[in-house]
């Protein structure tokens, strides 16, 4: 008996070496302007070439700017550089490339799904640690770092040691105004930043097998904030429904065929009825419990329901490096114990990034907005994926309900996510943010940051404060 982390793994095991260690064959490799360059002048170096190189993507989003004007003109000349870089290096390897002026460019987690290139049972790698984001898909899907990337590109394999397993079960249904984001943040909540180091976690149960595809994404992108470097949810009707338009090629061709091997992709014993499960360690938790979440502290586990106030100590750890932790978190979000959530003003509303950026994050965001404008002294941004995103949510109006409510509406790309790109907070000013990190500095020198659901965004643009979604939402 075996999970689903241990069936893929094993199917693409090469060779064993004395040291524990598997290598372990690539099917997929995307690539990024900001990891990659050194990768490339290592290969260039060694005088190797692409080993496979329809198995390689290259996709610009870290460095790009969000703004109509950025096949002409990119401010930073480092990030023009480094977009520069990617495409020369694309062009002398062979590699593809999708660049700026391409329809499909995006966030290359938001991208490699919605192109068909993300299948069930596959490796998937990339200079990212939200790779995570794609084992949504059933695929074996994790960060590399750009030594590792390099032996990619040359053999299409890399020396692991593998994982243990955590299984983590959700059961119950989400309430009104709760979505994928605040099931993530209330997982990170409960096996803390550091809870999955050392394991490959599998979501499944009831409420998982009830997610979209894109709420699987969400939930999967979360899971390096937990500490491990694979999140999987196991293929099924809903994987085979959203891959079957998008897939091209052989892929296509054998689709119907490929089904069945899909199908065996399952964890064997979940543990139901008293069986002990296949994982080395199982979690469970109760989606019916959880409200809507925001962060208050500089961790994604640092957060509460918008109508709690922030707390005056971290959880059960009270050790003094987790006190000290928890108040130079709160010096520096500018808070203090026992102040009411909701009492919190925001100068920016972010709604954007690889864990919120899709169709269906927009709609949620939209069904709050519409018809409302946001708070005077706010600035709104909505930042789609992909284009492909972009001119959907444009075709089913979604675009206008934004601009007439106030918010910028702009082209994909990391943007403020990582705030590398133009898209910055600047000292001092706070964000209510779809992002995956609230780090501190992470949106900007000095920002602070304030995770959520789209939705909760588009509520805390409208009230200018940290705002429950249900406010808006009948």
């Amino acid at each position: 008996m075996t999970t689903l982390f241990d069936k893929i793994w094993q199917s693409h095991v090469v060779a064993s070496n004395e040291d524990g260690e598997d290598l372990v064959y690539i099917d997929r490799h995307l690539v990024q302007e900001v990891s990659s360059p050194q990768a490339f002048a290592g290969l260039a170096l060694s005088g190797r070439v692409l080993r496979s190189s329809e198995r390689h993507i290259a996709i610009q989003d870290h460095n790009v700017p969000t703004t109509p004007d950025r096949n002409t003109h990119i401010p930073n000349a480092e990030s023009a550089a480094q977009i520069a870089t990617l495409r020369a290096n694309a062009k002398r390897t062979g590699m593809r490339l999708i660049d700026l002026d391409d329809k499909r460019q995006g966030i290359v987690h938001v991208v490699g799904p919605e192109q068909g290139y993300i299948l069930p049972g596959a490796t998937v790698v990339c200079g990212d640690s939200h790779t995570a984001t794609l084992g949504a898909l059933g695929a074996l899907a994790w960060g590399i770092g750009t030594s590792e990337a390099e032996h990619v590109m040359s053999t299409q394999s890399l020396w692991l040691r593998k994982l243990a397993t955590l299984g983590l079960r959700v059961d119950g249904q989400l309430g009104l105004g709760v979505y994928a984001k605040d099931l993530a943040l209330a997982i990170i909540r409960q096996l803390g930043t550091s809870g999955g180091v050392g394991f490959a976690i599998e979501y499944f149960g009831p409420t998982v097998s009830a997610l979209s595809m894109e709420a699987r994404m969400t939930l999967c992108n979360m899971t390096i904030e937990a500490g491990s470097r694979f999140g999987l949810v196991a293929p099924d009707d809903t994987t085979v429904a959203y891959l079957r338009p998008r897939v091209s090629g052989l892929a296509k061709t054998h689709f119907d065929h490929a089904l069945n091997a899909w199908r065996s992709l399952q964890t064997d014993n979940y543990g139901v009825n008293g069986i002990k499960a296949d994982f080395d360690r199982l979690e469970a938790v109760d989606a019916s419990r959880i409200q809507p979440l925001v962060t208050w502290g500089t961790t994604p586990a640092d957060s509460a329901g918008f109508d709690q106030n922030v707390p005056y100590s971290f959880g059960s750890d009270d050790s003094i490096a987790e006190q000290h932790r928890f108040e130079a978190a709160l010096t520096y979000m500018g808070l203090h114990a026992g102040q009411a959530v909701a009492s919190i003003p925001i100068d920016v509303a972010f709604i954007g990034s690889c864990t919120n950026a899709r169709i269906e994050d927009l709609r949620a965001a939209a069904s709050v907005t519409q018809g409302r404008r946001i708070a005077k002294g706010v600035r709104g941004l909505v930042v789609p994926g992909s284009t492909m995103v972009k001119h959907q949510a444009e075709a089913e109006g979604l675009a206008q309900i934004f601009v007439d409510a106030g918010f910028e509406w702009r082209e994909s790309g990391c943007s403020m996510c990582v705030g590398m790109n133009g898209d910055n907070l600047k000292p001092g000013q706070r964000s209510a943010s779809t992002s995956n990190r609230n780090f501190e500095n992470r949106q900007g020198q000095g920002g602070r940051t304030h995770l959520m659901s789209p939705a909760a965004v588009a509520a805390s643009a409208l009230r200018g404060a940290l705002t429950d979604p249900r406010e808006f939402l009948s």
